[in-house]
């Protein structure tokens, strides 16, 4: 049975909120950190492209939170995976690629850098951090985080509770978003941060992962009836679907769009590893995976 149809939002209901503006304090951090950072000219074309995609990575962010969607998501269940998506795997894996790290750390003065870095590399109170720090950037701890965090928020209990406080909704986000880039951060070489893992577990890695948000997809697909209680319980939904529809719609996002990246970067990796090596070159196949 179809709903009654709802007002839908309109491209001008843009929010001025919170990662709005934590979006616009990293664009102008990352520029005043890279003319604070000089680049060879061999390395310019390239630089620029990792620069566009961190640009692009925060686009997407702004998008997915401040955006008409964030206002639909209130109201429909598949704009909130729309959300989820441009999360997990569209922002997170574009920041972990452009490589932002040196630029956002040199926006920082001279001295305060140098402070932080004594702080952080030798200080004792910072011992447990440097020890928190090694164990999550762990590839098992990043995948276990990532497995986690996705599957745990789409319980029903915690969802429903995620979509009444305003609060715990930007904790979802924020934890979404954070252990995203955990993950990527294994699987896509981002210096300084260090890839653990060789190029054919990486691929395992990405397949793994990819079955765990196959997983969430099918038991929304086949759940017999709505799961969750907030989008049940709307009275009208733009378009008029019922709430069994949109939950199946959802379903159908995390599968094939929520998958693209996944099947990008194993691809990526299976072609690099069946590609022949040139004449006369010396690197091994692991060492030419990484460039």
């Amino acid at each position: 049975m179809l709903a009654t149809a709802a007002a839908t939002p309109g491209l001008g209901d843009w929010s001025l909120n919170p990662p709005l503006v934590l979006v616009a304090g990293l664009a102008v951090l990352y520029w005043l950190g890279a003319r604070r950072t000089f680049t060879p000219e061999r390395k310019r074309t390239a630089q620029h492209g990792r620069s566009a995609c961190f640009y692009a990575a925060l686009l997407v962010l702004v998008l997915a939170l401040s955006s008409p969607l964030d206002l639909l998501s209130e109201q429909l269940f598949w704009a909130h995976m729309v959300q989820h998506v441009l999360l997990l795997v569209v922002a997170a894996p574009l920041i972990v690629f452009a490589r932002p790290w040196i630029r956002l750390w040199r926006c920082l003065p001279l001295d305060a850098r140098r402070w932080l870095a004594r702080g952080l590399s030798h200080g004792r109170r910072a011992a447990p951090l440097r020890a928190a720090a090694r164990f999550l950037g762990s590839p098992g701890a990043s995948f276990v985080a990532f497995s986690v965090v996705l599957l745990g928020w789409h319980l029903p209990a915690l969802f429903d509770a995620t979509l009444r406080s305003s609060a715990l909704h930007a904790l979802e986000h924020t934890l979404f978003f954070g252990t995203a880039v955990m993950f990527w951060k294994q699987v896509i070489p981002s210096p300084p941060l260090r890839v653990r893992l060789p190029a054919p577990q990486r691929v395992l890695y990405v397949v793994g992962a990819m079955i765990v948000s196959w997983v969430l997809a099918v038991v929304l697909a086949l759940a017999p009836h709505p799961l969750y209680g907030f989008y049940a319980s709307q009275a009208s939904r733009p378009g008029g679907i019922s709430a069994i529809a949109d939950q199946q719609l959802a379903a159908g996002i995390m599968w094939v769009p929520g998958s693209i990246t996944f099947v990008i970067v194993i691809f990526v990796y299976v072609h690099r590893w069946l590609m022949p090596t040139e004449p006369g070159s010396t690197r091994s196949p692991r060492l030419a995976s990484e460039h």
